[in-house]
């Protein structure tokens, strides 16, 4: 029913649908029926007012995605691309929430499985596959966004503790997270190290960043740590240098890429429904030449980003995914992406800019995917170091 949705919109141009598998599918229609049930109806007043949707999140848990290719401790364990179309669907429906979805299961629940020990997999990613405990992420300084290998905030090991000083920037869901992966430099050995900060501890404060242009329904947040003290068991046991940091960047990057798809094709969804309800000059402006080209050439991009997709995800699945593949990914979507939802809001005339009629939301929330986990021009130089054997920054 969803499927045939989806293709009567042309969405489904080169027939991935014959690609996926019936699990696949299953997880797909179950998080895009969520999206048109539980999402849509409501984001726009949320996005409006700057509000987080608290209410979805008991009814996130129930979809059993928390954790998507993590295997045991409670997550589903699914395929790189099931995880690639929840990334879709969910932002299809929103933005927004799936930042807040995105940060959760892919950073912080990633991070855990990544670089944590058995013991600390199983005493935390439980609760967050149940979304019993949310989790946040931060690495991103004030002074360090692209560059953030030169992070600031500090670890010092004081007996049974790490002391922990410095500020974040741009941590999604920090102000209500139960667990915050802090990346900070050891001042002992001078690397990059991580630590899980449970939700209370003293020092801890956070600060809600306002008067955002886009996803503006999840809650980002200035992070102070004033001598807060961890316990040696919350030092992530595998995570010991900004290479073990890059691990989980070059996971979750991938995700970006397919979040952008998402934007485009409710994007794309929304302008094709208009033109074609749209009467102007006497007729439909579905049928003036301009509009179907702009029509067809969002279609064309939207379909080049979903091979990009699926390609990158069976790439992951057989762990021949690179750091460089997934920036190209990332850059050529978001860049893609935010292209296409300019051009539906365009094809929609005035009403383009209305909340009501959806596009508005994700061209604002497109400039933020644009900008974050890793710059166009970062995205860029990272391909160009690649292929060229010559890097373009320090």
């Amino acid at each position: 029913m969803i499927a045939d949705v989806t293709r009567s919109l042309g969405t489904d141009y080169y027939l991935l649908e014959e690609l996926l598998t019936d699990e696949e599918r299953e997880v797909r229609d179950r998080v895009r029926a969520f999206a048109d049930r539980e999402v849509i109806p409501i984001i726009n007043d949320y996005w409006d007012k700057a509000q987080f949707p608290f209410e979805l999140i008991p009814k996130v848990a129930e979809l059993g995605i928390a954790g998507s290719t993590i295997q045991g401790y409670g997550c589903p364990g699914m395929s790189y691309v099931a995880a690639m179309l929840v990334a879709i669907e969910m932002a299809r429906g929103d933005g927004s929430l799936n930042t807040f979805f995105g940060v959760h299961s892919g950073l912080a629940m990633g991070t855990i499985d990544i670089c944590g020990s058995e013991e600390q997999k199983e005493r935390w990613l439980p609760q967050m596959a149940r979304l019993e405990k949310i989790g946040a992420w931060g690495l991103t300084e004030a002074k360090h966004g692209s560059d953030s290998v030169m992070l600031e905030t500090s670890a010092r090991r004081e007996g049974d503790e790490y002391v922990l000083n410095g500020e974040k920037r741009w941590i999604g869901n920090a102000t209500f997270a139960d667990l915050i992966s802090i990346w900070a430099r050891d001042e002992a050995d001078g690397q990059v190290k991580g630590f899980v900060v449970e939700k209370g501890a003293p020092g801890y404060s956070t600060e809600l960043i306002t008067g955002k242009m886009g996803k503006r329904a999840v809650w980002q947040a200035n992070i102070y740590l004033d001598n807060v003290r961890v316990p040696v068991e919350n030092k992530l046991e595998g995570a010991n240098s900004f290479k073990d940091t890059n691990k989980v960047l070059t996971a979750t990057r991938g995700g970006v890429a397919w979040e952008a798809v998402g934007h485009a094709v409710a994007a794309y969804e929304a302008a094709l429904t208009y033109a074609k309800e749209r009467v102007q000059f006497g007729k439909p402006i579905a049928s003036f030449q301009i509009i179907q080209n702009k029509l067809a050439n969002m279609l064309a991009e939207i379909t080049a980003m979903q091979l990009i997709c699926y390609r990158l995800a069976k790439l992951q699945e057989q762990g021949k995914m690179t750091g460089p593949m997934a920036s190209l990914a990332k850059m050529n979507n978001a860049r893609k992406a935010r292209q296409v939802c300019a051009e539906a809001r365009d094809c929609m005339g005035g009403n383009g800019v209305l909340l009501e009629y959806i596009v508005a939301r994700h061209l604002s929330d497109m400039e933020i995917v644009y900008t974050y986990e890793g710059t166009d021009t970062v995205q860029s130089l990272i391909v160009g170091r690649d292929v060229t054997g010559i890097g373009a920054f320090v």
